[in-house]
């Protein structure tokens, strides 16, 4: 629940959270009983986002990782997160959490993922 009150409008997607490597943009946030699910679309305006599409539909990359600022937290050791601001959205080699992946990806001039 802790992205529960996340929204797409001003998420960049960045390629290997550089923050110079914009990619595209983020179009859809939703949080579900798996996670938060990320719908968004990799430009082919820049070498990176050209890059970033083709790793992606050649399955040679498929990590998302998530840049967030922590609202509203308890306990340490571990630390239970309850409310976090989004701040970007990465597509990535090796992403933190190993279930953070993309799944799908639709071909076009560019490349939507989810």
């Amino acid at each position: 629940g802790a992205f529960g009150s996340a929204r797409a409008a001003g998420v960049p997607l960045l390629w290997q959270h550089g923050t110079g490597d914009v990619i595209g943009t983020v179009e859809r946030l939703e949080e579900d009983a798996r996670g938060l699910r990320v719908i968004g679309r990799v430009s082919a305006r820049t070498a990176a986002g050209r890059q970033a599409a083709r790793m992606l539909r050649e399955k040679a990359v498929d990590g998302l990782s998530f840049g967030y600022r922590v609202r509203e937290a308890r306990g340490a050791g571990p630390r239970e997160l309850l409310g976090l601001d989004l701040v970007e959205v990465s597509i990535v080699t090796h992403p933190m959490q190993p279930l953070a992946r993309v799944i799908a990806v639709e071909d076009s001039s560019s490349s939507n993922f989810a």
